[in-house]
């Protein structure tokens, strides 16, 4: 293999991986803890997350689960409506 070819494989290989840790340090994860409607019930969804972190059958329930969570990892617990709506926010940062 000539060496020019494998010059620029090893290029192309930089330019990937610079890319790869950019993109994934580009924003980070936050611990905010969302009380979402649920099948009928309530939900605790980490923010970002599509699967849920807990189920409960009355949201006062939910809102404490994420209040316990939101204050292990200084983060916000974000209370929704049965429609979906945000409904109340709590910091605790």
């Amino acid at each position: 293999m000539p060496k020019s070819n494998s010059k620029n494989w090893i290029n192309i290989l930089i330019e990937l991986l610079e890319a790869f840790f950019k993109s994934s340090n580009s924003r980070p994860r936050t611990w905010h803890q969302h009380v979402v409607p649920y099948e009928d019930d309530w939900a605790v969804r980490r923010e970002g997350n599509k699967r849920i972190t807990s189920k409960h059958r009355k949201q006062s329930t939910a809102i404490r689960k994420a209040k316990t969570l939101a204050k292990k990892h200084k983060a916000d617990v974000i209370i929704h409506r049965a429609d979906g709506t945000i409904r109340d926010r709590i910091s605790f940062d």
